[in-house]
């Protein structure tokens, strides 16, 4: 699909990437890993085009399309989320309307005989051909698909792009990326802004529809669902695995052991060889072996152990000072912005030392309760916290607060008090900001030291709840793995806010979920939650097929009385098998008039090649209607579509 060769990277003296080459082939799904600043998102854009290498070249055969999803861009905000998703399909729409202006031509012309009337034909034909193959007809079902499928509402289709967070702009611009359909898709850290449930729709987009995939994340479940090679740049080099990243992380230490012990034997060989040429080397009598030995040292290929990048975060929470035995106590806690409800009645007691999450769709409210335990937000209900509560607050946007102008150093230096200040070489130091490190302003840092530069400002005081939004985002996988011990040997209670299942898997012990304008508790890890979710969906899926008739009667037998088992109740599932049968009709007779209107449509292409039907405008006008009629009763069939597979989900 696309081959790198012989490529570096210098800035300044520094190679970032020196002389790497690999290539990579259709339908391979790749990680690219590698410890922040190591050089992926560089390598994205230069193979993205975006960017210039120092050496080498990037070769793409001539027809391939390539899609690249950087970290951060930027949108017109005079679309619709829609018309922008749309964007993807905008070399079909200049198609169509140059299959119109070809159709006018035909119409206004009368020399049927002539060689540029018959280009004008073979041209529509060939246009026709295209837009039917390339799906003019059901472009706008796939991108109401799309974006659901990313987690907007319908009614967000019609909202400008500009009243979104930079989040959900990201998505949009993946969305229109990925109905691109190209032959190459990069996408550099795609997860950050999903919640739980559309990473997984993401999962199983990349998984059955993408082509040739290279990618950048932190997200360890979502590299082992969704990639089936592992690209590792270490020190500038690249070391390649036809695995998955788990796998590759086995075989990476196998690899290393195996170096290692090869390693061992052939320098005890070399030495025993050494030590005879020494001990024999001014003895006529050996000087045939010692000629003998020197040349077989010589022969000798040196075994080379690969080069481990060993600077890595190395981050410890201070001694918490001992709160009370409730850090946070909610009762009948409600939020709305005007007539939106966020959520209410919200009853939730946290414990001392528990660590807890909070999960959900993106909008449901996560970040807005952890306002109004901050008290930055007013509330109803009762929110109470306990005695001698520190709190230590790491938001999603605190990166992107940084003063880009500032050094390191001196982002450190404005808020450290007392003789934490003369130890700020030394926190910096153990953050990997040692050396001149400390003194790079902030604007030219990755998303990843900006974050653990955040991070750090967390670590000034000593708190006893943690409250982290997204603490992950821009992490890379070594130094979550740090973070996420240090939490976990955190002795205080911890409030996680975040969509990676990998590094909440084992971290806590409830989770808490968001959605509907509620929050509801459960018991156990991460795991244990979605184990528990497939399972409500499978029971939802029997309540909306056969299984309904039976909880029906049930529900009738108990003259509705209040279900407290969140099963529906007999007049909700009579009326909701109504609309499933009446969406079934209209499917069905849909479905019926796109075939009636198709075999119109084929009558009349026929008689309109002949050349008594090219000169007929009536018939070109009503084959133009009748196309028309079809694309309508297309989108009809893909809107009816999507709202019968809501009673099946």
């Amino acid at each position: 699909m696309l081959s790198i060769e012989n490529l570096s990277v210098e800035f300044g003296g520094f190679t970032l990437l020196d002389s790497i080459s690999f290539v990579l082939n259709r339908n391979e799904r790749v990680a690219l890993t590698g410890k922040n600043g190591a050089g992926k998102s560089t390598l994205l854009k230069i193979i993205a085009g975006v960017q210039k290498p120092t050496n080498g070249n990037v070769s793409v055969p001539k027809d391939a399309t390539i899609g690249y999803l950087p970290q951060q861009m930027k949108l017109d905000n005079s679309r619709t989320v829609f018309e922008e998703a749309s964007q993807a399909f905008g070399h079909l729409k200049k198609m169509e309307q140059d299959l119109e202006h070809l159709h006018n031509q035909m119409a206004e012309r009368n020399d049927y005989e002539s060689e540029a009337y018959q280009t004008i034909i073979e041209r529509a034909t060939d246009l026709q051909e295209l837009l039917q193959m390339s799906g003019i007809h059901n472009f706008e079902a796939e991108v109401e698909k799309t974006l659901l499928g990313l987690g907007f509402q319908r009614s967000d289709f019609s909202r400008s792009t500009g009243e979104f967070s930079g989040g959900w702009r990201m998505r949009i611009e993946l969305a229109k990326i990925l109905l691109q359909a190209p032959d190459v898709l990069l996408l550099d850290e795609p997860t950050n802004h999903l919640d739980i449930e559309s990473i997984q729709w993401l999962e199983n987009f990349l998984s059955t529809h993408a082509n040739a995939v290279m990618l950048v994340s932190h997200d360890r479940a979502f590299l082992d669902a969704v990639t089936n090679r592992t690209l590792e740049i270490v020190l500038g080099d690249i070391q390649d695995y036809k695995v998955n990243y788990s796998k590759y992380v086995e075989l990476r230490k196998e690899r290393r052991e195996q170096q290692i012990r090869a390693f061992e034997n052939q320098q005890k060989q070399i030495k025993d060889t050494e030590d005879f040429i020494e001990r024999f080397r001014y003895k006529p009598t050996k000087s045939n072996q010692v000629q003998s030995r020197i040349k077989q040292l010589d022969k000798i290929e040196r075994i080379e152990i690969d080069e481990v990048d060993n600077s890595r975060l190395n981050l410890k929470f201070p001694p918490a000072p001992r709160s009370g035995s409730y850090p946070v106590i909610m009762e009948d806690v409600s939020k709305s912005y005007g007539d939106h409800l966020v959520f209410k009645d919200v009853n939730l007691t946290i414990e001392r030392g528990e660590k807890i999450a909070y999960v959900g769709k993106n909008g449901e409210g996560k970040s807005t309760l952890v306002k109004c335990i901050m008290s930055e937000i007013d509330h109803g209900g009762n929110l109470k916290l306990g005695h001698n509560v520190k709190i230590g607050y790491f938001a999603q946007n605190q990166a992107q607060m940084l003063d880009e102008n500032k050094t390191v150093f001196e982002t450190i230096d404005d808020v450290a008090v007392g003789d934490i200040r003369t130890k700020i070489r030394d926190i910096l130091g153990a953050f990997m900001f040692g050396g001149e490190a400390s003194d790079k302003k902030v604007k030219v840092l990755s998303g990843g030291e900006r974050s653990r530069l955040a991070m750090i400002r967390l670590l000034l005081e000593p708190v006893n709840l943690l409250i982290l939004d997204e603490p992950t985002n821009h992490l890379d996988l070594a130094s979550k793995d740090v973070l996420k011990k240090a939490i976990l040997e955190f002795d205080g209670t911890a409030i996680i806010v975040s969509h990676d299942r990998d590094f909440l898997d084992g971290l806590v012990s409830k989770v808490y979920e968001f959605g509907g304008g509620k929050v509801s508790e459960h018991i156990g890890g991460i795991y244990d939650y979605l184990s528990k979710k497939k399972l409500n969906s499978l029971h939802q899926l029997e309540l909306s097929s056969s299984a309904a008739v039976t909880n029906a009667a049930s529900a009738a037998n108990s003259e509705q009385t209040p279900d407290t088992s969140n099963k529906l109740s007999y007049q909700e599932q009579k009326e909701l098998s109504r609309r499933q049968r009446k969406l079934e009709r209209d499917i069905e007779e849909a479905e019926d008039k796109i075939g009636k209107l198709e075999t119109e449509i084929l009558e009349l292409e026929t008689e309109l090649a002949t050349p008594e039907g090219a000169v007929d405008t009536k018939k070109l006008q009503k084959y133009l209607d009748t196309k028309k009629h079809l694309e309508s009763f297309m989108n009809k069939w893909e809107k009816l579509t999507l709202e019968l597979e809501k009673f099946t989900s």
